[in-house]
């Protein structure tokens, strides 16, 4: 099959999924071209049949505002052109979908399916602004098929935009070997002092992460154990973190690392992670912490519940509740048995519900359905 793969190039879960899909996806043997203005963070062109294709966004003094999504569009025509596409999966709404749809119809009567999956902020956040929610509509309402990410997801999906056509669920998703040859690595002990336990989070520090929360849990736990904190990532809240973590002198036991594309290299080791998010459409880097055997304190919200089992691999709490996630950082940080418990349960349940395989057998039956193939009877998405 001869694939297209649009998405963002950046470090969030979208880019991340749409990269490790299109690798694996070229390592079964398709032929697979990624579109998108900048190389994405986790691809690694180590296939001969995975290509790049950059969009070149043109400035003109006319435009204030860049026309990307025509740039994007211009692109998929020529790929799809040129390399004689049966279908153009892309990750993101926004405008991704919308140009695949347009270059659908430029192509014409060149054949082009549009495959569109769902990520969370293109529909709860950019989706649902009035600027861009008819367009929104639009896209997903034209693809040939469609995916979320969650269950969450798509019942949002459905009720703030209308949506009744079909929208299938499949998970995000992890290479469990990846993350089984990173084990022996000293992963998070690399910036933690003698007893001090090792507590992390990631994320693109964008307001609706709270990463203010995390460091206010920090502190809390702090006050009983020594601990450390590592934030990996950056965006616009970073600098309010530094600052809140300079207000209350925790400079010493809080260690910004940055982006890492192979997060795994901070994950392994550590003791617990945090991720008191305002919403959240699945939770990857909640995923990527439990392939790592480390256990989750999280919010109950979107479809994290769908990830992290209360109880059982991490314990979920209402969003602000900073006292209850701190005693539940607490309650596994100070009994060694029940952490590992907990952590041997969340790798258990990543290689089990959310392994590479059965994520990219997931999509390829949506690719045959969008194609033309029959829906199965039943127990389908």
């Amino acid at each position: 099959m001869k694939i297209g793969i649009s998405c963002y190039p950046t470090w969030g879960g979208s880019g991340v999924v749409a990269s490790e899909l299109a690798m694996a996806l070229a390592g079964d043997g398709d032929e697979v071209h990624v579109i998108s203005y900048a190389l994405p963070s986790r691809i690694e062109l180590i296939h001969e049949n995975l290509f790049f294709h950059q969009v070149v966004v043109p400035h003109y003094p006319l435009f204030d505002y860049p026309p990307y999504s025509l740039a994007l569009a211009t692109t998929m025509v020529e790929v799809a052109r040129h390399h004689h596409l049966d279908l153009i999966h892309v990750h993101y709404a926004v405008p991704n979908a919308v140009s695949a749809v347009l270059a659908r119809q430029i192509l014409a009567p060149q054949p082009l399916k549009v495959v569109t999956t769902l990520h969370g902020t293109d529909i709860t956040l950019v989706g649902n602004d009035p600027n861009y929610l008819e367009t929104t509509r639009f896209g997903i309402v034209q693809s040939d098929a469609v995916t979320a990410v969650s269950g969450a997801l798509r019942r949002t999906t459905q009720e703030q935009l209308g949506i009744t056509s079909r929208i299938h669920v499949v998970p995000n998703f992890i290479d469990s070997s990846r993350y089984e040859l990173s084990r022996g690595l000293p992963g998070a002990r690399r910036w933690a002092r003698p007893g001090e336990r090792v507590m992390v989070h990631i994320s693109n520090f964008r307001p609706v992460k709270r990463v203010l929360d995390v460091v206010e849990v920090f502190l809390r736990v702090r006050q009983e154990i020594p601990c450390r904190l590592l934030l990996v990532g950056d965006g616009p809240d970073r600098p309010r973190v530094e600052r809140r973590c300079r207000e209350c002198d925790a400079c010493d036991s809080i260690t910004f690392i940055g982006n890492l594309p192979l997060v795994e290299e901070v994950l392994v080791g550590a003791d617990l992670f945090l991720l008191p998010s305002e919403t959240e459409s699945f939770g990857l880097a909640a995923l990527e912490a439990l392939s790592c055997k480390v256990p989750v304190v999280a919010t109950s919200v979107g479809g994290l519940p769908e990830v992290v089992e209360h109880g059982v691999n991490g314990f979920l709490h209402p969003v602000g509740d900073l006292d209850g996630m701190a005693a539940s950082a607490l309650e596994l940080l100070s009994d060694d048995a029940r952490r590992r418990r907990f952590g041997e349960a969340g790798r258990r349940a990543a290689v089990e519900r959310f392994d590479e395989a059965a994520a990219v057998a997931a999509y390829r039956e949506v690719y045959r359905l969008a194609l033309g193939g029959e829906a199965k009877a039943e127990g389908e998405g």
